[in-house]
């Protein structure tokens, strides 16, 4: 079942083009990583699945009901992590979180139940300190916390790892890995590595339409390769192959090769050249291959 459908959606700011009839689905469970270069339309299109912005064509639709503009995110069935969460500093995370699920109607009798079970998800539940002392990192798992308070269909992430250092990073994608169970996540980013890490599925956004899409796993296997990985001992190796190879597309990383030709000349060429590899492996396809394939 999908979880999200965008069908025909179109923005426009004066004669901007921001999104030109796009259309994507994503199933129920996925994690799945939207991106596309600064200014592809990824903000947009996120402020449109919560209701918060309107479409001048198009419609979306959460757990097969559409999405109603203006319509608190409660309703739409959506929990929204903005790229930069705001808090009011003087709170404590228990206490903000009780704050938000009050706001959202939770009953008081399952609330404290449900702010200590999310706050432990994400890693805070032993944190006792005033959130205006806490780091990106921490307010972005608070956020995701915030976030999943309404049991959402669908968890959006505008994002989350953007501005922060590699651990804060790594905390993030462990948690969006974690929710996995909980709800369909797709988050927007434009570091590829995030999403080789954690995502089953991927969409690419560029100029306001979707360009790739699909499961990532799926979209690798269907890219042929086109190279191999070559290991050598040493250098002198690395200039006995370079020389045999002469003519054919070859890049070298101090006594590592990758060469784009035939398998079958490669290990010929080698054989020839009466010299063995440490290491000969076929080069797979990786999501940064797949991306520059489309982005032009």
């Amino acid at each position: 079942m999908a979880v999200l459908e965008i069908a025909g959606v179109c923005k426009r700011y004066g004669a901007t083009v921001v999104l030109n009839d796009l259309d994507i689905s994503i199933p129920e469970g996925s994690v799945c990583g939207l991106v596309g270069r600064n200014g592809a339309g990824k903000t947009t299109t996120m402020k449109i699945i919560t209701g918060l912005l309107q479409p001048d064509a198009g419609e979306v639709r959460v757990n097969g009901c559409p999405v109603r503009f203006g319509a608190p995110v409660v309703e739409n069935r959506v929990g929204y992590l903005p790229d930069v969460p705001e808090f009011y500093g003087y709170m404590r995370p228990l206490e903000y979180m009780r704050f938000c699920g009050r706001i959202a109607g939770i009953t008081r009798t399952s609330l404290d139940e449900q702010c200590g079970e999310l706050l432990k998800l994400v890693g805070l539940d032993d944190v006792d300190k005033k959130i205006g002392g806490f780091s990106r990192g921490m307010k972005q798992r608070l956020g995701i916390a915030q976030a999943l308070l309404s049991e959402p269909k669908l968890l959006l992430c505008d994002e989350p790892t953007s501005a922060l250092d590699p651990p804060g990073r790594e905390e993030i994608l462990s948690v969006l890995q974690r929710i996995r169970h909980r709800t369909t996540v797709v988050f927007s980013t434009h570091i590829l590595s995030d999403v080789e890490k954690i995502c089953d599925r991927i969409a690419v956004l560029e100029e306001g339409r979707i360009v790739l899409d699909g499961e990532l796993a799926a979209l690798k296997r269907a890219r042929p390769s086109d190279g191999y990985d070559i290991i050598c001992e040493n250098a002198h190796d690395v200039s006995l192959l370079m020389h045999a190879l002469a003519g054919e597309d070859i890049q070298r990383d101090g006594n590592r090769l990758i060469v784009y030709a035939a398998g079958r000349l490669l290990l010929a060429k080698m054989h020839e050249a009466g010299m063995v590899p440490l290491s000969f492996s076929r080069r797979e396809p990786t999501l940064d291959d797949l991306f520059r394939e489309v982005i032009q």
